[in-house]
């Protein structure tokens, strides 16, 4: 039975939402992710892990600083002190351009010791303290690449044409490892870093890049497999729940939340006990920075301040990143002290405060000018579809029937 440590998306160097930390010099937020990392090694070193698998996206970018490499190498070097590791090649580790070396590929080059990065589609025989296993490597599938150097003959027409085709092609692939890996009676884990259909997705929208070529998940549910290990999409999820007969197909998600999309979700890592034909895993939460999100209605109100200030004070906001959406109205707006709100914010300990937003409710004589009794009907109309956000071309459609239905009765 091999121990196996799953985790992806750590995203070194995301700055989103931090300040320097004078002990460091580096931004709070790097920092936040390097923590859950060195949590996370700690419980698989104390839990004698046999093989850590990381299923992409080392770095925020393409070209990480030097700094944000160091930092992540030495938490690479902790784990493969203990075991094996396979580092998966995500799109946020991959040049512009498809000839130019991943972001960890000097992993490779430098021959360090006991890392295997996953930069092809292939199929590795891995030595364990456990015994032998196979991790089969699925890279993210970019786009120019298949087309460059695996597709020169396939003929398509349209963007949706050539999706289709990838997207078969990429399930061959998955096919031919699956047959390569069933001549040995070893445990066998498939590792990828790509969307599945029908995952759940969150706000990682913002930081992929790129278009996705997506995999169907009846490509990843063979028996051969005893386990698959996703990265990619940030929410923790596991495909196969409630199938029978199948693999687990797990995303780990991200060991840290990236912004207030992720609010709410857990962030952590997959803990395996993988054997042939068999796998029990669970997921291990970590303390994530929490985001939070406080909504105040502050209309109709003499001093919304303080509507504001009591509502910061029904929660706990200590290490946290926050942000205040406030509703207000023409006659409390001007009330409102927005610098003792965050004045209030800090003193209770917030990490950050990402905002104080204010939406200001408006009467529609308000919006529809300062002298609406000099319009004449029709104007009224536009200005109201305008205040109401429609479209220029629904608009003109709309004025068109109204001008025809102002005319009949006039004409009566």
């Amino acid at each position: 039975m091999v121990k196996l440590l799953h985790f992806a998306d750590v995203h070194i160097g995301n700055e989103n939402y931090g300040r320097t930390d004078p002990n460091t010099g580096l931004s709070t937020r790097v920092m936040d992710f390097l923590h859950r990392m060195d949590e996370m090694n700690a419980f698989a070193i104390d839990n004698d892990v046999d093989l850590a698998i990381f299923a992409g996206d080392a770095f925020k970018n393409r070209t990480p600083n030097p700094t944000f490499q160091r930092e992540f190498a030495w938490r690479i070097q902790d784990l493969a002190d203990h075991c094996p590791v396979v580092l998966l090649v995500g799109n946020h580790d991959l040049p512009v351009n498809i000839r130019k070396a991943s972001s960890i590929e000097i992993y490779e080059t430098l021959n360090v010791r006991n890392v295997v990065v996953g930069r092809e589609n292939t199929l590795h025989q891995i030595e364990t303290k456990a015994g032998p296993i196979q991790v089969a490597t699925v890279p993210y599938p970019v786009r120019a690449r298949l087309i460059e150097e695996e597709m020169n003959d396939v003929n398509w027409k349209t963007i949706k044409d050539l999706d289709e085709k990838l997207q078969l092609y990429l399930q061959y692939i998955i096919q031919d490892l699956a047959r390569e890996a069933d001549q040995s009676d070893a445990p066998r884990i498939f590792t990828g870093h790509f969307t599945v259909m029908g995952a759940v997705t969150g706000s990682e929208r913002s930081v992929m890049l790129g278009n996705d070529v997506a995999v169907m998940l009846s490509a990843l549910t063979d028996p051969i497999w005893d386990y698959v290990a996703l990265g990619h999409i940030h929410k923790h999820q596991n495909l196969t729940a409630g199938h029978e007969g199948v693999p687990p197909v797990v995303y780990s998600g991200s060991i840290e939340r990236i912004d207030f999309g992720e609010e709410g979700d857990p962030k952590g890592f997959v803990w395996a006990e993988v054997e042939r034909g068999s796998c029990q895993w669970e997921f291990i939460q970590l303390e994530a920075r929490p985001f939070l999100t406080l909504r105040v209605d502050a209309r109709k109100t003499s001093n919304p301040t303080k509507v504001v200030l009591d509502e910061i004070h029904r929660h706990n906001v200590e290490d946290t990143v926050v942000r205040v959406l406030i509703q207000t109205d023409a006659e409390s707006d001007p009330l409102l002290q927005v610098n003792l709100v965050e004045r209030e914010l800090y003193k209770l300990g917030a990490s950050v405060v990402a905002a104080v937003h204010r939406n200001i409710d408006r009467p529609a004589r308000m919006r529809l000018g300062a002298r609406p009794e000099g319009l004449t009907p029709l104007q009224l109309l536009e200005k109201y579809f305008e205040a109401r956000e429609l479209p220029a071309d629904s608009i003109e459609i709309l004025l068109k029937h109204a001008q025809h239905i102002f005319d009949i009765n006039q004409g009566q």
